[in-house]
């Protein structure tokens, strides 16, 4: 699912590209607009199912300019309509399909810490946002390995439950949650959403929770919201 048109500017007006090292994931890197040299806060996107590393890129504008941004390209070719990738296989909306996601899992864990060693990255300051299926995987990043992220923007997902996936809810002092969701998400109910702040309600972290008029999609309401959140914390 792509985030909403408005969002969405001419990549030549986006991107100050770096250098990419080789990485378990495919991705494209983003400079700091500001900030010197480094090491700089640093936000690693997970986009939605059928989209790619592109996508969330539109986003930067919006951003604070101290971001090295990091977009990653999930690892399987979604088949649908749109073509793009995918994190994982469904069952069930809320099921992922063990396998596929526990592969998935596996490489999004190396590849945030080769992002960490590799770019000039603040591994102290390291965010993961993700939208919709990118959301899921945030979480699970964040709540098997707590200590590799600072924090997590999560955007209409929800809290996945993988048999062999082992979380670590009670290490998350000093993490922080910002979490978006529609009320009219027709793809991830906002029932999921608020089931996922109040299982982050019971741990140490910081956890804000929003809700937007809106679907499945990122609003200009939520978009400045979670620019703000992050603003904040660098």
């Amino acid at each position: 699912m792509k985030i909403a048109p408005l969002t969405t500017l001419p990549q030549s007006d986006i991107l100050y590209p770096m250098q990419l090292i080789k990485a378990s994931l495919i991705h494209r890197a983003v400079a700091p607009r500001a900030g010197g040299s480094g090491p700089h806060p640093t936000l690693i996107m997970l986009h939605g199912r059928g989209a790619d590393e592109n996508d969330l890129l539109g986003l930067t504008p919006h951003l604070d300019e101290r971001l090295l941004i990091i977009s990653a390209r999930a690892p399987y070719p979604f088949g649908g309509d749109f073509g793009g990738y995918a994190w994982y296989d469904i069952e069930e909306i809320g099921t992922p399909k063990p396998e596929a996601f526990k592969h998935s899992l596996g490489l999004l864990k190396r590849f945030i810490g080769e992002v960490a060693a590799g770019y000039p990255a603040d591994p102290t300051r390291l965010y993961l946002m993700g939208f919709s299926m990118g959301t899921v995987m945030s979480y699970a990043a964040a709540l098997a390995e707590p200590q590799m992220v600072s924090g997590v923007v999560a955007h209409s997902g929800y809290v996945p439950e993988v048999p062999g996936v082992t979380f670590k809810p009670e290490d998350l002092g000093g993490k922080c949650f910002f979490i978006a969701h529609g009320t009219y998400d027709r793809i991830i109910p906002v029932g999921l959403g608020r089931a996922a702040r109040d299982l982050l309600a019971g741990t140490p972290a910081e956890v804000i929770y929003k809700e937007y008029p809106m679907d499945h999609q990122i609003s200009e309401e939520s978009l400045r919201d979670l620019a703000n959140w992050l603003q904040e914390r660098l």
